[in-house]
């Protein structure tokens, strides 16, 4: 063997290791000047912004199986794979439901002058029943509570049952936003199945939601084939009326509602995935929903949490920095009807779930963070200190921990035992816009929506290349 043999070994164990230093370059872990560099990176970028105005500007509404959310996972796909993520579309049958024509006028009252009906602002929830086309007139039976629904169940038969539950502002105000619309959002789910099984021939639930402008808020009920009867949002000042003249006697309504439940639709899940080097067979989701509501755009709900994902895969392609564990974006279908892009994902990775370090989901709306909540394990919360000094600049550097945050889409997997993060955020505005006409663009503030990206970022980053495991959810039994 001559010496020029002897040195090749050498310099290929020298190549290799020269590969080893550059790949490390790239990938400076969860260093503080890192962290604060991403923070910095997401703050001079509106990616998020330019996705958010794509998706709601050129596309529009996109409830499951409509043109509009098929449209929404083509251009998303294609914005993923101009950056170049590994991009895959997973199949999921989605629920199609369409509204139709939704009017409704009260008819009879008592005190009404000759040839005066007053129009009544409403909106199908999802899922619902129609009436005949003619639409149908029945007497309004006006209700509080669901105790009251029991108490007064003789009275239901052949009415149009109406929930007249106001949301709770004060509770929204003082940072109880996600806890006032469970309340409220309660009986839209429920109340059109109860009312159902007593025979009730339509139900109408006062909008879940704040800042009575009189305008309906939407959103899904727990009605099943067999037993769709009419159902609909009316605004808040339209039930305080209906209350109103209930009190002084026998009250009527006209409604006429046609939507129509169409076949499961084909649809997507995209998923995104960011490769990881050493640890690549573990994943950290960064998410958003990709479907709305049909009544506006989804500019809060979801469409600003969408592109939030998305430009944490862009940030740190600009930046060509590269976890340790895989980071997977995934743009969710079905969230708001029926959950089944994310049940499917769950199905597909049931074997894979242990390998899942954690997951983050943006569905809150956009307005300014403050922080993250995780039902990471409680001895956990101390690794999580170098990621908070890099967002105490932002103001967002507080970090909050339950056992459960039940998040939409991931709600499954943290069932399953996969942590949970959320961006904390102001949420005391969210509810104004929800599922409403007025969930447009403008309703975005560009610099809520770059501190969104900059949060989602740098914790996708630091869960990638955390050395210390953060243990499991542990989710109570109901």
């Amino acid at each position: 063997m001559n010496r020029r043999t002897c040195r090749l070994p050498v310099l290929t164990v020298l190549a290799a290791s020269l590969l080893s230093l550059s790949a490390f370059a790239a990938s400076p872990g969860n260093d503080p000047a890192a962290l604060a560099k991403i923070r910095d990176t997401a703050m001079a970028s509106d990616y998020a912004w330019e996705r958010t105005a794509d998706m709601t500007d050129l596309i529009g509404p996109r409830l499951s199986g409509s043109p509009g959310a098929a449209a929404a996972v083509t251009q998303v796909a294609e914005a993923m794979r101009k950056l170049g993520a590994k991009v895959t579309l997973q199949p999921v049958k989605v629920p199609h439901w369409v509204r139709g024509v939704e009017t409704g006028e009260l008819v009879e009252y008592k005190g009404r002058p000759n040839g005066i009906t007053q129009r009544v602002v409403l909106t199908a929830l999802g899922g619902s029943g129609a009436t005949p086309a003619s639409g149908l007139t029945a007497p309004v039976l006006v209700l509080g509570h669901f105790e009251e629904l029991k108490a007064r169940a003789a009275e239901v038969k052949g009415k149009i049952v109406l929930f007249d539950v106001a949301f709770d502002q004060h509770m929204a105000d003082r940072g109880l936003a996600g806890p006032a619309y469970g309340q409220g959002s309660a009986y839209r789910r429920d109340g059109p199945r109860m009312a159902a099984e007593l025979g009730a021939s339509a139900v109408l639930v006062r909008s879940v939601g704040g800042a009575s402008y009189r305008l309906p808020h939407t959103g899904g009920t727990g009605l099943v084939d067999g037993a769709r009867i009419p159902a609909a949002a009316v605004t808040a000042e339209d039930a305080m009326l209906m209350a109103r003249l209930a009190k002084r006697g026998p009250l009527s309504m006209r409604l006429v509602l046609t939507p129509q439940t169409l076949p499961d639709a084909d649809s997507f899940n995209v998923i995104a995935d960011l490769p990881g080097t050493d640890k690549a067979d573990e994943i950290v989701i960064v998410s958003g929903h990709l479907d709305s509501w049909d009544l506006a755009t989804g500019a809060q709900d979801d469409a600003g949490g969408v592109a939030s994902a998305m430009a944490v895969i862009e940030t740190l392609k600009k930046l060509d920095y590269r976890p340790r564990r895989t980071i997977r974006m995934i743009a969710w279908m079905n969230e708001e009807n029926g959950t089944r892009g994310a049940r499917g994902y769950l199905a597909a990775e049931q074997a894979n779930v242990g390998k899942h370090f954690g997951a983050i989901e943006s569905d809150n709306g956009v307005g300014r963070p403050f922080g993250m909540r995780t039902s990471a394990a409680p001895a956990a919360m101390k690794l999580f200190g170098p990621l908070q000094a890099a967002l105490q600049p932002l103001g967002a550097g507080v970090f909050q921990r339950q056992d459960a945050l039940q998040t939409g889409d991931l709600s499954g997997l943290e069932r399953a035992g996969v942590p949970s993060f959320a961006p904390l955020i102001d949420t005391s505005a969210y509810f104004d816009y929800h599922h409403t006409p007025a969930d447009t663009l403008d309703k975005v503030d560009p610099d809520h929506l770059r501190r969104h990206v900059a949060v989602m970022t740098a914790t996708a980053w630091f869960l990638a290349n955390m050395d210390q495991p953060i243990g499991r959810a542990n989710v109570p039994e109901r």
